[in-house]
């Protein structure tokens, strides 16, 4: 990002400049940034929000948390328009929002940035910036020198120095979301951005990125608009939130001043008490003369280059690299989902053909891919069909598949895995919150019973309870037997809940970190390559 703009953002936004960095920059004489009085919503006989009282300053970075179905989604929502609340009424700096109406909710000011960003990859940030609003014509043509000066202003709103004319695909994923705030501060029909939303923004980044995505925030927050900030990452709302809300079954636990937290009491609001989390070095060892049962050797794709691992039953074994280091394809690659064009895998010495995931999950292996909307789960089947998808042999009697045992496998699995509601297993998967999805689908794999659990970004998106019991569960099938890879952005995790962990980097392994060397500094150092030499390696 480019420096020394703050002052021309906050003047743009028609902020004082002498706001004190850190607080809220408002008088005390201005309305709220947002008001929410009251606000409801069900759906059918499911009270998904409770009435609920909020004021967010402009200039105020509220987090907004909670666990996977505690109501954080319905707020936005409501926000935004997508939802009418049955009861209540919201204020945007004074103004009041047309409940049900995203033309009111965009007009007072309310802007969204999702975790997805909706972006176009293959377009250019200025085509990306224009997305829903209009060009600049000339003639019935469109004035390309003033749409990139435009996108410029735009992009120096947002301290991003990049040429407007890159396309989206070839930015880092922070600057990505950089854009997407960009594209969310335009003023578009004499509208001015008071509110902006962003929902999980750094669950999609590199752990280098983050403090860049936090460091947007506070420049936003500095200009005067309202920061709404969606995470599951305690850390995070500890370092850059002035305020915290804490929604609990649809119900506000609590709403407070970060500055009076520490993560063990953020944590317990969120849970409603405390959270033992995981720990690999409390836990059973595997033994030291254990078998292998995955080996890849020499594994070597485009993005991979001579790969060599061997995974122990009863071990569980991290993946930990940046975007682009080849962490992000090595499980779909092993699993058969990517192409392999040198190298092998064997599952109990037993190769696996190339490119066929059918043999790989007959050989006993099982994937959990990044992103449960796309290619995890099937979002228009139900969860019990999702569950028995891995194997619907187990229950077929001919001439059909036995509802009413896949119903009764499904319910078994709702309560091992504490997926809410627990009674609704013909649900449709779209309609379970995000964490509740991945509890499904972690389920989907589990019940196979796998030799070889590949799990990418297993807890990515999800709450720190939820974090908790997937944890929990890896390591369970871990002591049954399996061997586990995990795939992760996360350090803490990789760290909370591995034996080993493998670092990538430019497609290598760069280094193999064990017991006392599993650290965050040497993560980093092996990750970066600043240690002068790769631990491990």
């Amino acid at each position: 990002m480019a420096q020394g703009k703050t002052a021309e953002v906050a003047a743009d936004l028609a902020v004082s400049e002498s706001a004190v960095v850190g607080d809220p920059v408002v008088a005390p004489t201005v309305a709220p940034a947002l008001s929410i009085r009251g606000v409801s919503k069900a759906f059918g006989p499911t009270q998904a929000l409770w009435p609920l009282d909020l004021d967010i300053a402009p200039g105020e970075i509220h987090a907004l948390l909670g666990e996977n179905g505690s109501g954080k989604s319905t707020v936005i929502k409501c926000l935004s328009g997508y939802h009418r609340p049955e009861t209540g009424e919201v204020f945007v700096a004074g103004q009041r929002l047309t409940l049900g109406s995203s033309a009111s909710s965009h007009a007072l000011g309310c802007r969204f940035v999702h975790q997805d960003l909706g972006l176009i990859d293959a377009q250019t940030i200025v085509d990306n910036l224009h997305i829903g609003g209009a060009y600049t014509t000339v003639l019935g043509t469109i004035n390309g020198r003033a749409a990139r000066r435009s996108a410029q202003a735009d992009l120096a709103r947002v301290e991003l120095d990049v040429d407007p004319r890159r396309l989206v695909s070839t930015l880092t994923p922070a600057e990505q979301t950089s854009v997407a705030v960009a594209r969310a501060l335009r003023r578009q029909n004499g509208s001015e951005p008071r509110l902006l939303v962003l929902d999980e923004p750094t669950a999609r980044l590199p752990q280098k990125e983050v403090a860049q995505l936090l460091d947007l925030v506070r420049l936003v927050a500095r200009a005067g608009v309202a920061v709404i900030y969606v995470s599951h990452r305690i850390e995070e709302v500890l370092e850059v939130a002035h305020t915290a809300t804490v929604l609990r079954d649809g119900h506000n636990v609590a709403t407070c001043k970060v500055s009076e937290l520490d993560r063990r009491s953020l944590v317990e609001l969120l849970v409603g008490s405390a959270l033992d989390e995981v720990d690999v070095a409390s836990r059973a060892q595997p033994a030291a003369d254990a078998p292998a049962v995955l080996t890849v050797e020499n594994l070597t794709t485009p993005n991979l280059s001579s790969i060599d691992l061997e995974v122990r039953r009863g071990e569980v074994v991290g993946i930990a690299g940046i975007t682009g280091s080849g962490r992000e394809v090595i499980l779909s690659t092993i699993f058969g989902g990517l192409p392999r064009p040198v190298g092998t895998v064997a599952v109990d010495g037993k190769a696996l053909s190339p490119g066929r995931p059918d043999q790989s999950i007959a050989a006993g292996v099982a994937y959990l891919p990044p992103d449960r909307k796309v290619s995890g789960g099937l979002v228009g089947l139900s969860a019990r069909e999702n569950l028995m998808l891995a194997n619907l042999r187990k229950h077929w009697r001919w001439p059909a598949l036995s509802g009413r045992k896949e119903r009764a496998e499904s319910r078994a699995w709702f309560e091992r895995l504490h997926v809410r509601p627990a009674d609704d297993v013909e649900r449709l998967l779209s309609a379970f919150s995000g964490g509740n999805q991945q509890k499904i689908l972690f389920g989907k794999w589990m019940r196979t019973e796998p030799k070889v659990l590949l799990l990418d970004e297993p807890t990515q998106g999800v709450d720190i309870a939820t974090k908790a019991e997937l944890h929990e569960q890896i390591l369970t099938a871990a002591e049954a037997g399996a061997c586990v890879v995990v795939s992760s952005s996360d350090t803490e995790e990789l760290i909370g809940i591995c034996h080993r962990i493998m670092v990538m980097r430019e497609g290598r392994i760069a280094g193999l970190l064990s017991g006392k060397e599993k650290t965050v500094l040497n993560l980093s150092h092996t990750t970066f390559g600043t240690n002068g030499t790769d631990v491990g390696a």
